[in-house]
């Protein structure tokens, strides 16, 4: 039987989707590889609480500087996406494994902000990538592509669980997987039909984007997203801890956290499908808007939920993490489909950097935010974030008249 040409461009689009994001899940499994065992790691190395923290700042930094750097010279819009992906993977699997031969702390920090700018390269050319197969299925095809990246995110946590203390093994486990992602997207992935031409430097560029109305409010919600949702994923295994150590688990506590974790990040994935999917039915902005609603609502039950027997604190974990990152592909979606054509890399970039920029501080106001009140109440600062980002994504379901 021979297919349609329709159906067989369908058909190779969601092929297509599947490399990028299985390329995007081996790759982002570098993310969160030194945080997961961050304990194990700042034990042996002696490292003071303030060279811990930056285990994980470090590679948010190097992530800003690399999007912000890429954006300015529209470095997104003149090399094709999957040379990006493939040389941001593989230079990031490099400094990932070089943790193990790492003289020192700051030697560790360097080389995990060496990873950040490295994952830049990774994570916003995927976008334009993968939103290059799809026009109307475009909301569902990035809440794919973001489920798969935040379940490499939380593969560290599963790890360490299995792990424990040893935690060489699963920092040289997530350098293979990232490089083997990048080798797959130079092989299998390629530019799809909707894809601009590459376009030549343009020194106004993120001028005329900031220029428009949808893409100022589909950045402002972004914002409003990143505000909670980097702090809690780094956060979420400290505060089931304690949670759980003030419900009277004891010496399991720690390993329960670190579970609560991985089910926290891992569960983010139905929730990026299930708004891609009636996103695009119902609105990209609406349902981004429920969803910032739903995470400032856990914002305030893990108030409550705090010190509870631990089956309440899980549950309150795993119905967080569906929500906080359910909106992401769906800013990005809305991004590209206001962005200027030729200019949808530089935007996707910009709008990256500018998010994540916003992460580091709330990563380092969260813990000193605990330890001034407590893990009960410390969420309560993440809160202001998802309403100020939900009200943008209101404004931008109901255009001016």
């Amino acid at each position: 039987m021979i297919l349609s040409h329709e159906h067989t461009a369908t058909r190779g689009a969601w092929f297509q989707l599947f490399v990028i994001a299985m390329a995007e899940f081996l790759g982002m499994t570098l993310w969160f590889s030194a945080t997961a065992v961050t304990p194990a790691l700042a034990r042996e190395l002696r490292m003071t609480p303030a060279e811990a923290a930056w285990l994980t700042m470090a590679v948010q930094a190097g992530f800003v500087a690399g999007t912000l750097a890429g954006a300015f010279v529209n470095i997104a819009d003149m090399v094709r996406s999957r040379h990006l992906v493939c040389a941001g993977a593989l230079v990031g699997a490099a400094a990932n494994a070089a943790v193990l031969v790492a003289p020192g702390s700051w030697s560790i920090i360097a080389l995990r902000l060496t990873t950040g700018v490295a994952l830049a390269a990774v994570y916003p050319p995927a976008m334009k990538m993968a939103a290059s197969w799809f026009t109307a299925r475009r909301g569902l095809a990035l809440g794919l592509l973001i489920g798969a990246l935040t379940l490499g995110k939380a593969v560290p946590y599963l790890v360490t669980t299995i792990f424990g203390d040893a935690w060489r093994a699963p920092i040289l486990l997530a350098s293979g997987l990232a490089a083997l992602g990048g080798v797959l997207v130079l092989v299998a992935a390629r530019d799809g039909p909707h894809l601009a031409a590459t376009a030549p430097f343009d020194p106004h560029a993120i001028r005329r984007i900031l220029s428009i109305r949808g893409v100022r409010l589909a950045i402002a919600g972004y914002l409003g997203h990143m505000w909670e949702l980097y702090a809690m994923w780094t956060w979420v295994g400290a505060f089931a801890t304690a949670s759980f150590t003030a419900a009277g688990l004891g010496p399991s506590a720690a390993t329960a956290g670190s579970l609560a974790a991985f089910l926290a990040i891992g569960s983010g994935a139905a929730g990026c499908i299930a708004a891609g999917y009636y996103a695009d039915a119902m609105g990209r902005a609406r349902v981004a808007g429920w969803a910032l609603a739903a995470s400032a609502l856990c914002c305030l039950l893990a108030v409550a939920a705090y010190g509870l027997a631990p089956i309440w604190t899980f549950a309150l974990v795993i119905a967080w993490g569906v929500a906080v990152v359910a909106d992401s592909a769906q800013f990005s979606a809305l991004v590209s489909e206001h962005a200027p054509p030729h200019h949808v890399g530089t935007a996707l970039t910009f709008q990256t950097s500018l998010g994540f920029l916003l992460t580091m501080v709330t990563i380092d106001l969260l813990p000193r935010v605990a330890a001034a009140v407590g893990w009960q109440h410390a969420s309560l600062l993440l809160f202001p974030g998802p309403v100020a980002g939900a009200l943008a994504m209101r404004a931008l379901a109901n255009p001016r008249t």
